[in-house]
């Protein structure tokens, strides 16, 4: 039974925070309180960016001014008056760590515990625990240096066995394209460039790969200069190694690095085996299991082996090991390894470890704000999520939960949804109360909650697709199976069933031309906006320029254009030494971050500033420009026509940022699209509009793989794969595949049983 509200509440006043309208509400504590509404209707910004950001600024002021230096500065928010804050703990998505060297183990502080425990009782003693622990000089082996790992050129990306020189069978446009790149290799005295690489004897494959035997030094004519240059000749394996793998590419382009990095594979250390261990700490042992071997097993196995430990001192550590192995099963993570690298995890795998440090909190008044943690879950783990939501409610905990999971609203003790739109149409209480209230109202969250799904009875004939053969990466085995060509397909299953690895991992790495669509921020510069980063803004500075016969450099807020004392930044932050950081409105320009004389410039009777504070649906008005309504035109499509040409792109929700990399494709043909859980952050609303998007890139010829568990999403497929029959060790397998409406009667599906119950 649901507990009474409290009297106590955390009220705010005049909440004003990027588009919230001034709002003002009070938020019951030790309830489970749900934040709901359409992407970009305010709900972080009341969440995390009023509540946990004021939270946190008023609960480091308690702290001496020393360590305050020392800790993260927070900025009050746009807020009147916020009473009856309690400490706040935030639980987001954001990535635990992206270093090689951090893991599953170390991110939930069972690591340390595993090396004492074998630096204790383990047989032969390798010596303190720092002798088992991959990141220490004293544990780590000496080949990989700890990182298990080594990186290698991947051949059979690199080379397109179909083709010849000529026609490109060097994949890598940087070995491939060019005027003395194309020189190398087209021209080498000991290759047919017309010749198919499928049909060169060893020796030619050597010396494309390798090089000859006697060194080769080829003349190379400049086009420029006629001078003539001499060019030791590098096969493309060994030039490819000695250019991007054993040099540091930093300073490199991102577009070159992130190209080379595609031909990449990463394989097992030879030495240790993929451990990251040397001998000494992989032969100490307990119970026949080395600490490799206690990294390498699923969590919910390593559980049964931590049992078998007698030792009274390895007793007590396996008990405090095996407490922290239980919550990370409760979260739903018991499928994952220790050593499996931080930067692998989805958002939502994340969030889950971070609530896994405080399952065994006996804290009380807290607020903690979780940024939807059913993020990347199949409705069958999202259950799990509730139960224990509701155990920290329980503790006389506030649970503040931005969330669009129909399962958590229908939890919630009290319901918030803010909207009735997103960005200026947005920012408002529609709905504040119960769920039963909330399901007779007419906001949008209650229609989504009312209705039924229909399976797409009609889904879309195919003939070709693409095969995928042996793929056994991670915890696949063997999976054979076909994408369909030109459809919707939706690739399904419970967490940790090998949905990702078998499409973000081996079809995307077998397609490297596959176009992949997430929600990762384009770019954190408030200088990027929707302008730049559509290529907008380049035209809008030329029509201003043209118009008033002056530089474009004017109309741009980096360049001339920009206010000379805050440099286009519209607020200035002075050094205030221990003090909170304050960014204040610059003075001489009153935060327009343009300069008097580039204002002075108009543009049909606008500046640049009243430009750039045109949304996308006004601007297409105001522009009649083709190269302008083009772009604009895609972003209203997408249903982004609220937001300004010049907000910042880091204010950006996930889902719209997905849908402003999606404006990009709308018009594209022929292309293959991999989108990774693109209904996360989405309320029902924009998940509809998101399959009208998908559709659409459909109809145009291409091809569009979603991995999904909104089922909203799956019941609209042409064609779904669903994973299974669990997560980890029990998963990898295709349990089905085939049409929506065949999927419901297979009875080993969890996405089948779910599908159900909501037609």
């Amino acid at each position: 039974m649901k507990n009474q509200f409290t009297r106590e509440s955390i009220e705010i006043t005049g909440a004003s925070e990027n588009n919230l309208k001034h709002i003002s509400l009070c938020i019951p504590k030790e309830q489970l309180v749900v934040l709901s509404g359409v992407s970009g209707s305010g709900k972080s910004s009341l969440a995390f960016d009023t509540i946990a950001v004021e939270s946190s600024r008023q609960w480091q002021a308690t702290y001496p001014l020393f360590l305050r230096n020392r800790l993260p500065r927070y900025e009050r928010p746009a807020v009147e008056n916020i009473r009856n804050l309690t400490p706040c703990v935030v639980v987001d998505q954001r990535a635990i760590g992206a270093n090689a060297r951090s893991t599953v183990g170390t991110a939930a502080d069972v690591a340390p515990l595993i090396r004492l425990l074998f630096s204790r009782v383990g047989h032969p003693r390798a010596g303190g625990s720092m002798a088992y622990s991959f990141n220490h000089p004293h544990g780590m082996c000496p080949e990989c240096t700890g990182l298990g790992e080594q990186v290698q050129l991947d051949e059979t990306l690199m080379f397109d066995r179909d083709k010849s020189i000529h026609e490109g069978a060097i994949r890598f446009s940087q070995f491939s394209g060019g005027s003395w790149q194309e020189f190398y290799y087209h021209c080498n005295p000991l290759l047919n460039p017309d010749k198919k690489l499928g049909d060169f004897s060893q020796e030619e494959w050597k010396i494309l790969r390798i090089g000859p035997d006697v060194p080769l030094v080829m003349d190379f004519i400049r086009n420029n200069t006629g001078q003539v240059s001499k060019l030791p000749y590098e096969g493309v394996v060994t030039r490819f190694n000695r250019l991007y793998l054993n040099r540091d590419i930093s300073d490199l382009k991102k577009q070159v690095r992130d190209e080379a990095m595609r031909f990449v594979r990463r394989c097992p250390c030879p030495a240790c085996c993929g451990s990251g261990l040397n001998p000494l700490a992989l032969e100490s042992k307990i119970n026949g299991h080395n600490i490799a071997d206690y990294y390498e097993m699923q969590v919910s196995d390593l559980l049964a082996v931590l049992d078998d430990i007698a030792d009274p001192l390895g007793r007590s550590l396996a008990d405090q090991i095996g407490v922290c192995l239980r919550h990370m099963v409760d979260v739903g993570l018991g499928y994952l390894n220790l050593d499996r690298r931080t930067d692998t995890l989805s958002g939502g795998e994340a969030q889950r470890l971070k609530i896994v440090r405080h399952l065994g909190s006996s804290l009380s008044n807290i607020t903690y704000v979780f940024d939807e943690p059913t993020a990347g879950l199949h409705p069958a783990d999202a259950n799990r999520i509730g139960k224990l939501l509701l155990d920290l409610r329980g503790k006389h905990n506030t649970v503040l939960v931005v969330e669009h999971n129909r399962q958590m609203i229908e939890l919630a003790d009290h319901i918030v949804e803010l909207g009735p739109l997103a960005g200026e149409q947005g920012g408002e209480i529609v709905y504040q109360g119960d769920v039963d209230g909330m399901l007779r109202g007419d906001t949008p969250t209650a229609r989504s909650m009312r209705e039924k799904l229909s399976v797409n009875l009609h889904p879309l004939d195919w003939t070709e697709g693409f095969p995928i053969q042996h793929a056994s990466v991670h915890n696949l085995k063997d999976v054979s199976v076909t994408i369909p060509k030109g459809v919707l397909t939706a690739v399904t299953g419970v967490a940790g069933s090998g949905k990702s690895s078998l499409i973000c991992h081996e079809f995307v790495a077998r397609h490297p031309e596959a176009v992949v669509i997430d929600q990762k921020p384009m770019g954190t510069s408030s200088r990027s906006t929707p302008a730049t980063y559509t290529g907008v803004m380049d035209e809008i500075r030329k029509l201003f320029a043209k118009d008033n016969g002056v530089s474009v450099q004017w109309f741009s807020s980096n360049s001339k254009g920009a206010c000379p004392v805050c440099r286009g930044k519209g607020e200035i932050t002075p050094d205030v030494a221990f003090a909170d950081p304050v960014s204040i409105l610059c003075e001489e320009c009153q935060g327009r971050r343009f300069n008097p004389t580039a204002l002075s410039y108009t543009y049909r009777g606008k500046n640049i500033e009243q430009v750039l504070n045109l949304t996308i649906d006004r601007a297409l008005a105001f522009f009649p420009l083709p190269k302008i309504q083009k772009p604009l035109r895609s972003m209203q499509e997408v249903g982004l026509g609220y937001m300004t040409l010049g907000q910042s792109t880091s204010t950006l929700s996930g889902g719209e940022v997905q849908r402003l990399k999606l404006a990009g494709e709308l018009r594209k043909e022929g292309n293959i699209y991999v989108l990774d859980e693109p209904a996360t952050g989405l309320h029902h609303q924009d998940v509809v509009h998101l399959l009208v998007l998908l559709r659409r890139l459909v109809a145009q010829g291409n091809t569009v793989v979603v991995v999904e568990h909104r089922m909203e999403l799956i019941a609209a497929a042409d064609w779904v794969i669903d994973m299974g029959p669990q997560g980890g060790r029990g998963g990898g397998r295709v349990l089905f595949a085939g049409v929506p409406e065949a999927l419901l009667n297979c009875e080993a599906s969890e996405t089948a049983k779910f599908l159900r119950a909501r037609i």
